[in-house]
């Protein structure tokens, strides 16, 4: 393994300790501790319940970040896309590849390798990588929205490398419904 120094902006507010990264408040916390946290609410709820809170929540924050780094950075389109992929990356997430996308349509296929989720738990036979989901729907409609759009998407995680015979995680974004103005 090659180490490298992080690879996004990281300010700390000297007199708060407030992490700042793209002009955002960030918290820094072992992987551990988060998956731990997550896997606690995720036993408590049921999957199913935590994926669709998780899903909705995902999906307003990858809008407002996409819409305030679109602006900061003067990204549109496709490019506002890639640049979240990277820094999800970025950050420890996992590597997120962007196999295809097509903004006239509101379609998009990820991939995911080296999990931080499949890393801390392992194959344990089904998807545990679902957090993400709303991230790449919520990112989608804000770049279709800043573009006049009235399409809308959903999106759905087809596989995860926590899955008997998967090597990687993999998420389709497809058109929900139009939207009447």
């Amino acid at each position: 393994m090659t180490k490298m120094p992080p690879e996004l902006p990281i300010e700390v507010d000297s007199e708060t300790g407030v992490w700042t990264t793209d002009a955002l408040p960030m918290l820094y916390v072992p992987r551990h501790f988060f998956i731990n946290n997550h896997v606690a609410v995720e036993q408590a709820l049921g999957i199913e319940t935590y994926a669709e809170i998780l899903y909705q929540a995902g999906y307003k924050s990858a809008w407002h970040w996409c819409e305030k780094e679109a602006e900061l950075h003067g990204l549109e389109g496709e490019s506002v896309f890639e640049h979240y992929m990277t820094r999800l990356s970025q950050r420890g997430w996992g590597l997120f590849i962007t196999e295809d996308i097509d903004l006239d349509t509101g379609t998009a296929q990820v991939r995911l390798e080296h999990s931080a989720f499949v890393y801390q738990q392992g194959k344990v036979g089904h998807k545990v990588d679902y957090m993400f989901t709303g991230w790449f729907a919520g990112a989608m409609d804000q770049i279709l929205g800043a573009r006049g759009s009235a399409l809308r998407t959903v999106a759905e995680q087809t596989q995860s490398a926590a899955e008997p015979g998967c090597d990687v995680g993999r998420f389709q974004v497809s058109p929900r419904f139009q939207s009447a103005g």
